[in-house]
């Protein structure tokens, strides 16, 4: 369940009063994990994938009830703004229209400068704060163009024009840090609650990080970008099952070699914040640190990319060395070759099994349960880049239903989902995850994401009267007959 698809009243999920009824209705059910997207600021096509930032919160799920509460937003200053209409779909554009209204006069009226909980946060965070709010204070200085685009002495951050710019901007950048300072205060204020029912937060972080972010802007002696500050190759994967010309993300390439000179502390800094905000650390396109689809910056596709050799094992040593007592889920879905699969193994961390990927029946087809040969392992219906299981099962042909429904055992197309998610349970993977949209039986209208698209993603919400029509008693009970159990 991302934060972003929670019910509310202003648009889109936030972590507020909806977030602490999700955490009881998981609890309820049993669960122990509750797994979310990346929480970061999202950038052009609403991706949290493509984030300003690998280490900031994203401002739109600061809960405005909680400011109104702490004195410092009018009930009516909200209500007259309009975050859209629906309450099932995410309207972006006039939550980005409104939001940061709403939230600057918040600031406007904050005492945070005073606050000893404000300066602690500031030194908690220096490694990236100071840069993050500098970045989105000139981004919208110059009306939230890629930095990119900026006039090139700020754009080249030459030093007459970082200090030109600080003093120009001095209240917006501490607007920044305040949204930053609000974001965690009620991320930690969450956790600690779904800690408290027996929860852990799942989270996940993108291998590569935005061209458009300030982390390339700061960094960008860490990245495969030429003297015009242009990305000379960019990152994706061949083709695919979800395309004939492979995935081409756009994300800046890591220069491997200078981050390994640097100790790797980009990557231990970005660890470290990760696991202060998540229980587990899932790491999307993993195999990205083995070995990665190197693609040139001007090829319209991704077909004509090169594999490269990533860092493998000393990124991963600087990794475990930063997370502390967080965990690790590998996801290893896509090209999984032997120095893959050895690296994994080494490391001892659990790689993932999507189901819906074993749908065509192969008996001999890892991604069915009874291959799972081992139980370290996160098993999953399907992701947010899956379609939903019932937009699935509508989508087969005749022939591979009657396949489904023979392996699951039943003679009912009806059942079918039911079952299959009852397999997800019984299976003998450690940790079995379900979208909420399967536990509710939506079709591809509540699809998460599409790969190799933009407009219609991300946009999904959940509404408070479906989740209470899911019969929590009955997914507690699965949890209890397979041992899954939280308490």
């Amino acid at each position: 369940m991302p934060v972003s698809a929670l019910p509310g009243p202003y648009g889109i999920g936030t972590l507020g009063k909806s977030a602490y009824e999700f955490a009881d209705f998981a609890a309820r059910s049993g669960y122990r994990y509750w797994q979310v997207l990346p929480v970061g600021p999202t950038s052009f096509g609403d991706s949290p994938y493509q984030s300003f930032s690998a280490f900031a919160g994203n401002p739109y799920f600061i809960d405005l009830e909680y400011l109104m509460e702490e004195g410092l937003l009018k009930r009516e200053e909200v209500s007259d703004e309009d975050f859209g209409s629906s309450e099932d779909d995410i309207d972006y554009a006039a939550v980005f229209r409104h939001r940061f209204q709403v939230l600057r006069l918040a600031f406007s009226r904050s005492s945070h400068r005073t606050s000893g909980k404000y300066e602690a946060f500031l030194k908690n965070n220096s490694y990236w704060i100071d840069d993050y709010s500098f970045y989105m204070a000139v981004k919208f200085y110059f009306d939230n163009r890629s930095w990119q685009e900026w006039d090139e002495d700020i754009r080249l951050r030459r030093p007459e024009a970082v200090e030109k710019y600080r003093q120009l901007l001095a209240e917006d950048i501490d607007f920044w840090r305040f949204c930053q300072f609000k974001f965690r205060e009620q991320w930690n204020r969450l956790k600690a609650y779904v800690n408290g029912l027996g929860l852990k937060f799942i989270g996940d972080i993108p291998l590569y990080v935005a061209m458009d972010s300030s982390d390339v802007w700061v960094h960008r002696d860490l990245f495969e970008l030429d003297e015009d500050c242009e990305p000379i190759h960019i990152a994706g994967v061949p083709p695919d099952a979800f395309s004939d010309d492979g995935q081409r993300w756009g994300n800046p390439l890591y220069r491997w070699d200078v981050m390994e000179k640097h100790n790797f502390n980009w990557w231990r800094e970005r660890m470290k914040a990760n696991a202060s905000l998540y229980d587990v650390i899932r790491i999307d396109h993993f195999i990205g640190i083995v070995n990665y689809w190197s693609i040139a910056a001007d090829c319209p596709t991704a077909i004509d990319g090169e594999w490269k050799k990533g860092p493998g094992a000393e990124l991963m040593k600087a990794v475990a060395e930063s997370i502390g007592d967080a965990g690790i889920i590998a996801e290893d879905l896509g090209v999984l070759t032997k120095p893959v699969k050895d690296l994994i193994k080494t490391l001892g961390y659990p790689g993932m099994k999507i189901i819906e990927f074993g749908l065509d029946c192969d008996p001999e087809n890892d991604y069915l349960p009874h291959n799972y040969a081992s139980s370290n392992i996160v098993a999953y219906i399907g992701t947010h880049d899956n379609e939903t299981l019932a937009g699935y099962l509508q989508n087969c042909s005749g022939v591979q239903l009657e396949k489904i429904m023979n392996y699951f055992g039943t003679d009912r197309p009806k059942e079918l989902q039911e079952k299959i998610i009852r397999s997800l349970f019984a299976c003998t993977a450690d940790v079995a995850i379900v979208q909420t949209q399967d536990l509710l039986g939506l079709d591809n209208s509540a699809r998460t994401n599409l790969p190799s698209t933009v407009g219609q993603n991300w946009r999904w919400r959940v509404t408070r009267e479906q989740l209470e029509s899911i019969d929590t008693a009955y997914y507690r009970e699965l949890c209890r007959m397979y041992n899954r159990l939280a308490y």
